[in-house]
This record gives structure tokens, C-alpha cells and sequence, in this order.
């Protein structure tokens, strides 16, 4: 395993903890990431995790990204959110032509974000015309450049397909100060994150800039972190995300119970529910890290190997991001819990983190759904086997 472009990512992810964690107030109270956290992270190299090594990024094995996310969520949910999101963005360049890449990701601050897939652009003579809003751009106000997911409408006014005859799509991108922007993000969790909405009007959007993300036959780096697609990685480094937010939520619960005595009640730390409580917590959210890790190393090493994406490895990453979420949800609910009437107040560990895991929980990578998509993967005659057995 190549790690020589992302070594020092977690250590730099744990060392700015306490800088996030002071800002996160501010973070939270103005819905975007303070000055000092998006530059701390942009000088320490963090947004350019999933960045290539061709253009100076760190091409970070699966793993270590992970644990960069969960680093990040154990001091503020929100700042490790918006640097998830646009580090997953950056394996864009992986896609484009290097004169595109380089103008978008090494003209500084050189940050990419985008909204959820929507609309049609149409093709016109050297690229394509944009007129359309877009919703849920996490971390779009560090952004120097957004993008789109959109269905491409010929001259002629008929759909454009690919081979298969399903409709074609492509990420188009473009800077910033070509969008209109619209603050809506007036949310319960993750308020810091600022997923606010986007609009072009009459944008034309030039053929190097309009990405075939996500399609094998179009990615020219050779690495294996790109044979994996955007939404893989996103899953992925969303549940560790949610890993970090309940280690940090399991372990302020723990130090509230050395030393609370509840009134009318004994020190908590004496208390054999509590003890049994804290036990059982702290094996579920070990196994869901195992479990979530475990099947990050499984595909990565088929990867190294050479092996392509398979059916089996969506199936299995799918999964283990669904179930990890679900497990790290719970584990905070248990830690808020067992807080009592401490966990009510804004300037304790509790309240928070409870808001963000929550609003973790209503995005699509924890959708219910996934399960169903699995379960019929794996009756199916495609897929002969669980997808982690060997």
C-alpha cells in the first residue's frame, strides 16, 4: 500500500481537534465554517486528501481518509462534514483534462463542492448551457468552484444516452462567482455546514469542465482509490464521520459518570446499570468501527490486487455505511441518555452532537433502502455469496 502521499493526514486531522472544537460555536452559530478552521485545513493539506498525487494531492488509501473523517467529527460534526464532502469532490480531477484540474484545484483555496443530481443542461457548440438551481451543496461557502450533476439535452431537443441507453451524465463546474447563491440551510444538526442552494442563469459551460464522473471508461488516473465511485467513497467516509461523532459522545458520557452523582441517587460510577450500560455501548460501537474498517481494508486490498469493482463490493460498502450510521446513531442516543438532564444544556458535550447525528441519520447514505438494495443483490443469481465472505 502506497501511503506516502497521505502520510501525516490523521495525525494533522487530530492535531487541529482542539482549534475545531473551539470554533464550533461560531461554526454553528453563523452556518458555515469559520476562517480559521477552513484555513487551518486547507494548510494542512486536508481538503486534498482524495486529490490525485499527479495534481499535488495526497491519493490517501481508503482507510486513512476514514480516519481523517473521524478525527475531524470528534471535536465538530459539521467541520468534518464539509471536509468529507469536498475531499470525495476532488477525486473529480481524476476525470478531467490536467489543464482543468489544475485551474480548479491549484488555484487556491482550490475547493469543489456540489449540490444533489438535478436538471438538464443543453449542448450547444463547445460545451454546454446551464440554467437550473440546485439544493444540499455541503461546504459550497469554502467553495472556489461548484458543480452539477446533470442529464445532457442534444441541440435537437432529444435526450443524450450512453451505450447502454440509459441517459448520460455529466458534472459540469464552474467557478463560484458565476452562481447565485440562496442561504436556506435553517436546519436542527449539521448547521455548520452552511448546504445552502446554488443557481445558474444562462451559464455556459465549456466541454473540459463537464465531467464523466463515476465512468470507468473516462477516469485516466490508474490508482486504485478511483475504480471506486464518488458515492462509495462519500458513504464511506460519511459513516466514519459518524463513528467519530459517537466516540466523542460515548466518551464525554463516560467522564460525566466518574464523576456525577445523580440527586437522590449514588455516584453514577457505582451504579451497576450504568457500568453494564457503558459496557455494552462501548462493544456496539467497537464492532460497528470493525465492521465499517473491515470492509474498507477488504475492498481496498482487492483494489491493490488489480481486481475491479465488483457488484459485491458496492454491496458489501453499502452495508457496512448504513448499519454504521444506524449503530452510531444509537450509541449517542444511549450516551444522551444516560447524561440525564446535563445533556439538555448547549454548553455541555451532549446536545449538539445529538442534533448532528440525527440530521447524519436523515441523509441518503442511512437510508433503510440500502438494506432492501442488498437483500436483493444478494438473493440474486449476480450475486452468488454474502458480499464479505471469502
Amino acid at each position: 500500500m502506497n501511503k506516502s502521499g497521505a502520510f501525516g493526514l490523521v495525525e494533522r486531522a487530530h492535531a487541529l481537534q482542539p482549534l475545531i472544537a473551539r470554533e464550533a460555536d461560531e461554526t454553528e452559530r453563523t452556518r458555515r465554517l469559520t476562517p480559521a478552521v477552513t484555513q487551518a485545513l486547507i494548510e494542512n493539506g486536508l481538503y486534498r486528501a482524495l486529490l490525485p498525487q499527479s495534481f499535488g494531492g495526497a491519493e490517501a488509501p481508503l482507510e486513512i481518509f476514514m480516519q481523517m473523517q473521524e478525527e475531524v467529527a470528534k471535536a465538530d460534526a459539521s467541520t468534518a462534514w464539509c471536509l468529507g464532502q469536498c475531499s470525495v469532490c476532488a477525486m473529480t480531477a481524476a476525470y478531467l483534462e490536467p489543464d482543468a484540474a489544475n485551474e480548479i484545484f491549484n488555484t487556491p483555496p482550490g475547493i469543489l463542492a456540489w449540490g444533489a443530481i438535478a436538471h438538464e443542461v443543453k449542448a450547444v457548440p463547445g460545451g454546454y448551457m446551464a440554467n437550473a438551481r440546485w439544493d444540499f451543496a455541503s461546504g459550497m461557502r469554502q467553495a472556489s468552484w461548484l458543480g452539477a450533476h446533470v442529464r445532457v439535452i442534444e441541440a435537437d431537443g432529444t435526450p443524450r444516452k450512453k451505450k447502454d441507453g440509459s441517459p448520460e451524465i455529466r458534472t459540469i463546474l464552474f467557478p463560484v462567482t458565476s452562481a447565485t447563491m440562496y442561504d436556506v440551510w435553517d436546519v436542527i444538526g449539521l448547521k455548520g455546514t452552511g448546504t445552502d442552494s446554488y443557481s445558474a442563469d444562462n451559464l455556459f459551460i465549456p466541454e473540459k469542465f463537464a465531467a464523466l464522473r463515476d465512468d470507468p471508461h473516462a477516469v485516466r488516473e490508474k490508482g486504485p482509490l478511483y475504480k471506486l465511485t464518488t458515492n462509495a467513497v462519500f458513504g464511506m467516509g460519511f459513516a466514519a464521520t459518524s463513528l467519530g461523532v459517537a466516540r466523542a459522545t460515548l466518551d464525554a458520557a463516560i467522564d460525566l459518570s466518574r464523576g456525577k452523582i445523580p440527586q437522590g441517587l449514588g455516584a453514577m460510577r457505582d451504579n451497576n446499570a450504568v457500568q453494564g450500560l457503558i459496557g455494552r455501548t462501548e462493544a456496539t460501537l467497537r464492532a460497528a468501527r470493525a465492521y465499517l474498517y473491515a470492509t474498507a481494508n477488504e475492498v481496498w486490498r482487492d483494489l491493490e490486487r488489480g481486481d475491479p469493482v465488483t457488484e459485491a463490493h458496492r454491496i458489501a460498502m453499502r452495508i457496512a455505511t448504513t448499519w454504521t450510521i444506524h449503530q452510531a446513531a444509537s450509541v449517542v442516543d444511549i450516551a444522551y441518555h444516560m447524561a440525564g438532564a446535563t445533556a439538555v444544556f448547549a454548553r455541555n458535550p451532549f446536545e449538539r452532537r445529538f442534533r448532528d447525528i440525527h440530521a447524519i441519520a436523515q441523509q441518503i447514505q442511512a437510508r433503510d433502502t440500502h438494506y432492501e438494495d442488498a437483500g436483493k443483490a444478494i438473493l440474486s443469481s449476480k450475486l452468488h455469496t454474502p458480499p464479505t465472505a471469502r
